[in-house]
Parts: C-alpha cells; sequence; structure tokens
C-alpha cells in the first residue's frame, strides 16, 4: 500500500462514517440516503460505488452479496463492513483533524 493509500479523502470518510452507523444494513441506497439525510449532500449511486470499490481495494472495507430479492427484480443486496484497516484509517483521520482544529479561531 502506498503512503498515498492510508489517507482518506473527505467523500471517503463520509462513506466509512454511514458504514459504521448504519453496520449490518449498509448497502449502496440506504448509505446514499444516510449522507443525504444527515448532511444534505446528493450522491449518485454510480460516484458512491466508485468510492466503495476503492476502499475495498484499500481493504478498509469488505462487501458481501445477501438474498436475492423479488422486489429488486431477483438481484441481491451488496452490503459493506470496515475492516480493521478500515477503522484505524478513521482513527486516525479523526485525530489528525481535530488536531488541526485545535486552537483554530476565527
Amino acid at each position: 500500500m502506498s503512503r498515498k493509500d492510508i489517507y482518506l479523502g473527505e467523500f471517503e470518510h463520509i462513506v466509512l462514517l454511514a458504514i459504521l452507523r448504519l453496520g449490518a444494513d449498509a448497502y449502496g441506497m440506504r448509505m446514499r440516503t444516510t449522507i443525504n439525510d444527515l448532511i444534505h449532500r446528493d450522491v449518485s449511486i454510480g460516484a458512491l460505488y466508485a468510492t466503495l470499490e476503492r476502499l475495498e481495494k484499500k481493504k478498509f472495507v469488505k462487501s458481501r452479496l445477501g438474498e436475492a430479492t423479488a422486489e429488486r427484480g431477483g438481484r441481491a443486496k451488496r452490503y459493506f463492513e470496515l475492516t480493521s484497516l478500515g477503522k484505524s484509517a478513521l482513527t486516525r483521520t479523526r485525530s489528525n483533524l481535530e488536531t488541526m482544529w485545535r486552537d483554530i479561531s476565527w
């Protein structure tokens, strides 16, 4: 893993937090809705899945397919969860941001 891969971009950070917040119910459309509801950021499903694939490649998340459902035309939902590496990246990012914000006055 290159040095660049250990840092989270803003949207990666948001997506990991959405997964953490949703727990066992973390799949694409639910994450998209959660992000929109909480921070009013309208995210395309394509951008979300591109980010999820990048996070999976970095080994920050892992995914599994759920059961196929009739309501989805026989397609299965893809569920995501954080890995220990993903949790470490979130912790490190939070710490870095808190350090940078410390002693800032407007």
